[in-house]
């Protein structure tokens, strides 16, 4: 076969330009591909070789620890415990094991067994799969217990996490607050200090490989987490207990809406206890803890409604009211009226008024308490009676200037400055009156008995411990010190005085005068034998309200001629027929003075009247032959009972150096291995301290006296340490509280 030359030529040129066009082809991709790695290495490089890095390192979390918040005594208050985060590996989970995962995730960590199958399907892909957070010991030992007995322990695993626990449960709740599930603060001082106490979360990096396993390099980087400090409050739990205790039960005795208490170290500001209830568990805040409210939201059938009052309802528990609502102090402002105008000369100790009941100012007629009138008066029995017409008239003398100057001067329009949050913020025009902007003469008869202008219950405690501190006003404070976790000290509160508002001299006149109205007046129910208390009482009305309702309060110190403590109390809208200060908040601040200075140790001082009528210890009659024993009762005169037939006493009761009162009984056993004779409790409430303590050594048993006794003979019971029908030991010992009734201020 011949070929032709010319289709040999035309072939050869043929390949030779597919040659060509092969290499000119080559030639530009090698271009493009120089072009587009010089893109990627040098334009576009930092970020792809971050991407890469971030691919390549795994991080994780090591969390850190939130302070733990101490009462004064190194009681946890707030505490981050260990708990762990319990997730799984979804991409590991089979047919043959799906059916082991699914029911020990549900039986014992109670998953939703419906959506966790949803999520094994449709996350099947997945390498994290949380389960349950929060999870405790004993459910994450369980579950890890149970994946090695079903090995699926590359399915099922756990990572430490924290958690926030109140130890106190309600104990100091408003004021300490609670955190979010995110671990923040998010009310009380939980909230204030949020910054400090939380701290710095560690990391952990750790190179992976492409299907995202950690490689065995050992290149790991970590990062420690640093832990927030701790809080060492001014708080004392036995006190916070005591305040709390009386408070609970006012609210309950007085059916009242609100009980707001504080006590104070008088001197320098420190909150020992700080107390507002209704509270809450902090441990379950979203859960509304007081029975009236939840009784009412039972009854409301609309559930947009019934929303928006749970909601209310829990921001109303959450408020700490004694630092952030406003009232009416009533006569309780009748101190710091007669403070100043004894500081400026307007009056003086021997000032006398007489009282005939009313007063008139301009248009207003101002009616006291005692339509009768109270008399010649001097600022010693203004106080001592709480006479209204007797303070318009002092008010005046002032005027509006002066009297504004120490309601100024007391801190009654700014706030305190406590190291809490949503403190109430006196606004002129509002809260109160100003010359600026609406203090008319008009308004001067009302805020010079207590009406008109409002304060706060830590308002009140600060300016009532200035009386008892030589006239120095103190910025209180509720944070001790901060340390970290080795004890070391980080910051510690220093009390500061904010200002001298009246001069040392003034303080005491006042005081003394203070101490009078509980001797002797209006607040004769805080009475406290052997501690001289001073204090003043108040009632006033609420405004703004559709039925009429009351605030009752008393504020105080002692001992008086060296004041530590300071004592609030405010009893908001009581419910019952009784709902003045003198009447219902006294004996409440009677009762935690009457608990609190013992425990402080701070020593009483008995007068000879006092020594008088107090208790003796029992004497120690153990040992003692019958006729000796009978002998030792008739000098220490108490009465006795004999249980047994025997000559010698085995055993007594109440035992040796226990308090007994006046005349009170003792049993005594003379044989051995004989039961203990028992008897009921019986009724006290409503009689009077003879009554009273005939009945009890009648039925076997000695009373001690708690309350106004002392100051007065016309009181009764209103309140026993054990209730009618409890079954006690005959000899027992049993606190009976009496007060004085129908005091109108």
């Amino acid at each position: 076969m011949s070929v032709n030359k010319d289709d040999m030529k035309r072939t050869s040129l043929s390949a030779k330009r597919g040659v060509v066009l092969l290499c000119v082809f080559a030639f530009l991709l090698l271009i493009a591909l120089v072009g587009r790695l010089g893109y990627l290495t040098i334009i576009k490089g930092e970020e792809y070789r971050r991407i890469a890095e971030e691919q390549q390192y795994s991080d994780s979390t090591i969390a850190s620890s939130r302070g733990t918040v101490y009462d004064s005594n190194m009681n946890v208050l707030a505490q981050t415990a260990s708990v762990w985060l319990v997730y799984i590996n979804p991409s590991k989970i089979t047919d043959d094991n799906r059916e082991d995962v699914v029911r020990g995730l549900v039986d014992i960590l109670g998953a939703d067994e419906d959506k966790l199958r949803q999520d094994i399907v449709s996350k099947g892909s997945y390498r994290y799969l949380k389960i349950k957070s929060e999870v405790e010991y004993n459910e994450k030992t369980a579950i890890m217990a149970y994946a090695r007995e079903k090995k699926i322990t590359n399915v099922i695993f756990n990572d430490p996490d924290t958690k926030r626990y109140y130890p106190g449960g309600t104990l100091c709740s408003t004021v300490i607050g609670f955190t979010g599930d995110d671990g923040y603060g998010l009310y009380g001082l939980e909230y204030f200090y949020d910054d400090k106490l939380t701290g710095v979360d560690g990391k952990v990096f750790t190179l992976q490989d492409g299907l995202s396993y950690e490689l065995e390099s050992g290149n790991k980087i970590m990062y420690d987490p640093v832990n927030g400090e701790n809080f060492v409050l001014t708080l004392d739990n036995e006190i916070q207990t005591i305040l709390r205790n009386a408070c609970i039960t006012a609210l309950q005795d007085n059916a009242a809406e609100n009980v707001y208490g504080v006590v104070m170290n008088t001197k320098t500001g420190a909150v020992l206890g700080m107390c507002n209830v209704p509270d809450y568990d902090p441990n379950d805040p979203f859960t509304i803890s007081d029975q009236k409210t939840l009784d009412m939201i039972a009854e409301i059938t609309d559930e947009e409604e019934k929303n928006k009052v749970i909601s209310d309802a829990r921001f109303s528990q959450w408020k700490n009211k004694a630092v952030a609502d406003f009232y009416y102090p009533g006569s309780v402002y009748k101190v710091f009226l007669v403070a100043g105008a004894l500081e400026e000369g307007v009056i003086n100790e021997n000032t006398s008024y007489t009282c005939h009941g009313t007063i008139t100012v301009g248009d207003r007629h101002v009616k006291d308490y005692n339509p009768i009138g109270h008399g010649v008066e001097t600022p010693l029995t203004l106080l001592v009676n709480s006479c209204n017409t007797f303070s318009v008239y002092v008010g005046q003398r002032m005027g509006i200037s002066l009297f504004y100057k120490y309601f100024d001067a007391f801190g009654f329009t700014e706030k305190t400055g406590i190291d809490l949050p949503g403190e109430g913020t006196p606004v002129a025009g509002v809260t109160y009156h100003s010359p600026e902007v609406s203090f008319t003469n008009s308004n001067l008869v009302s805020v010079s008995f207590g009406q008109s202008n409002q304060v706060t219950p830590m308002q009140v405690a600060t300016a009532v411990s200035a009386i008892g501190n030589d006239g120095k006003l103190m910025k209180p404070f509720i944070v001790e010190k901060t340390v970290d976790d080795s004890g070391n000290t980080i910051s510690e509160t220093e009390p500061l005085v904010k200002r001298q508002v009246v001069s040392e001299t003034t303080a005491s006149t006042v005081a003394s005068y203070m101490e009078e109205v509980v001797k002797r007046g209006t607040g004769s129910n805080a009475y406290v034998s052997g501690y001289h208390v001073a204090g003043k009482t108040g009632t006033s009305e609420k405004t703004g309200v559709e039925e009429k309702k009351y605030i009752a309060s008393f504020a105080g110190f002692a001992p008086c001629d060296d004041p530590e403590v300071t004592v609030v109390i405010v009893i908001d809208a009581p419910g019952g027929a009784r709902y003045s200060g003198g009447d219902i908040a006294a004996p409440v601040a009677g009762e935690v003075f009457e608990k609190v200075l013992p425990y402080l140790g701070i020593e009483p001082s008995y007068t000879d009247e006092e020594l008088a009528k107090l208790s003796s210890p029992a004497p120690d009659l153990v040992g003692l032959s019958l006729t000796a024993a009978k002998a030792e009762l008739g000098r220490t005169k108490h009465t006795y009972r004999i249980v047994g037939d025997g000559d010698e006493i085995i055993a007594q009761s109440p035992e040796a150096g226990r308090t007994t009162p006046k005349n009170g009984v003792i049993v005594l056993y003379t044989q051995e291995n004989l039961p203990e004779e028992t008897a009921v409790v019986p009724n006290f409430e409503g009689l009077t301290v003879a009554q009273a303590n005939q009945l009890a050594v009648s039925r076997g048993f000695n009373i001690k006296i708690s309350g106004s006794a002392f100051s007065t003979s016309s009181v009764v019971a209103y309140k026993q340490e054990y209730r009618e029908g409890t079954e006690l030991e005959m000899g027992s010992v049993i606190t009976v509280y009496f007060k004085t009734s129908g005091i109108s201020d």
